[in-house]
């Protein structure tokens, strides 16, 4: 489909700027309901349909998490318990989902809005143990928008690199640019317009698109019995 290919074509891209190594990516976005949770869960599925890697779904957006649904009733531990806590394993938090080769690692039960998780060395040690014991393994964070949450540009500096998504004709200019120098040039990787109109296809267009070929066609003809004589 055009949203798969898409998403296959933005792999494709992140892979030839980080030259095939396993890396940490942060998605986030310009404004709220961007859809930059759409991109993260489909940007991970992508990866992981490549048989030579896994991906990792981190969902950092604590105040509205976005991917619980992915996860059986059992899987209640996730990042702010394994954060908190002194004895918990890394295993603990990831969870398996219903697409082979990709992995989930949900906000957790655990949360207090008066702790800056995202600030403490034991996140900073997590990330680089991930990428360290999986070298097939692209972590993909699903953070809130950079320009309304702190957490967002603190993960900006922790990860490798982002991606800013863009909701089609609902951002200014100087919305992305300010939103993208928050990020830095050196991690920005790229910006996705999100939700972009399709033209559809009406019948009087399928009419013309018709005729032009047929029209190409005997042209083609014309042009083989030409050389036969």
């Amino acid at each position: 489909s055009r949203t798969a290919n898409a998403f296959r074509e933005l792999r494709t891209k992140i892979l030839q700027t980080t030259r095939g190594k396993n890396c940490s990516i942060l998605v986030t976005s310009t404004s709220r309901s961007s859809g930059s949770s759409f991109v993260a869960k489909n940007l991970a599925v992508a990866f992981s349909f490549d048989e030579s890697m896994t991906a990792l779904l981190m969902d950092c957006n604590l105040a509205n998490p976005s991917h619980d649904e992915l996860l059986s009733p059992d899987a209640t531990l996730g990042l702010t318990d394994y954060l908190r806590s002194d004895d918990m394993s890394v295993e603990q938090i990831i969870h398996p989902v219903g697409i082979q080769r990709l992995r989930v690692i949900p906000t957790g039960g655990q949360m207090d809005i008066t702790v800056e998780y995202f600030t403490s060395l034991k996140m900073r040690r997590l990330l680089r143990s991930i990428k360290e014991r999986f070298a097939d393994r692209y972590i993909i964070i699903d953070a809130p928008p950079i320009m309304e949450s702190a957490d967002t540009r603190i993960l900006a500096d922790v990860c490798d690199y982002a991606v800013l998504v863009v909701p089609y004709a609902r951002a200014t200019e100087a919305q992305v640019l300010k939103a993208s120098k928050s990020i830095g040039a050196q991690k920005l990787i790229g910006v996705v317009f999100n939700d972009e109109p399709r033209v559809p296809t009406l019948p009087w267009m399928k009419k013309i698109q018709g005729g032009m070929n047929q029209v190409a066609a005997k042209r083609n003809n014309h042009g083989k019995a030409a050389q036969g004589k």
